[in-house]
């Protein structure tokens, strides 16, 4: 079986990179949103500069929900990791979208958000503590191991 999986949330560390050199010889194509923070909140200026953040921050939404909406409705799974550095309110929001498709979702969290996230946490598929779980998971979805 061969999945598409989108990886949302933090954009602080590595843990896209552990996820995919982790699964490297599984069959899955990965999908991601652009991870480089200041793209990511200059993606609207292309519209034209704002003198007002939240106009700012509005056109560059709606540019980067282009590559988002269209990654998660290609997938057959989201992962959605929340980091401790920041709340990752747009992960949420992925995770919410997947739900709203009904794209499975695992999420990946610190115990500490377990009450905050609860009804994140209850429409997923699974959740997990690290990425060598998602790992794991996404060996037995797809070799059945």
């Amino acid at each position: 079986m061969k999945l598409k999986v989108y990886l949302s949330g933090e954009i602080h560390s590595n843990w896209r990179d552990e996820i995919i050199n982790g699964s490297q010889d599984l069959p899955i194509e990965f999908l991601t949103p652009v991870v480089t923070h200041s793209a990511s909140d200059d993606a609207g200026d292309v519209l034209g500069e704002e003198e007002k953040s939240f106009w700012k921050d509005h056109k560059s939404a709606k540019v980067n929900s282009i590559r988002i909406k269209t990654s998660i409705e290609q997938s057959d799974l989201v992962i959605v990791k929340f980091g401790e550095k920041y709340r990752q309110w747009n992960a949420a929001f992925d995770a919410g979208y997947a739900a709203a498709l009904n794209k499975p979702y695992i999420v990946i969290h610190p115990e500490d958000f377990t009450h905050a996230l609860k009804e994140v946490d209850g429409q997923a598929m699974a959740v997990a503590a690290s990425e060598e779980q998602v790992i794991s998971i996404l060996n037995y979805v797809t070799t059945q191991e």
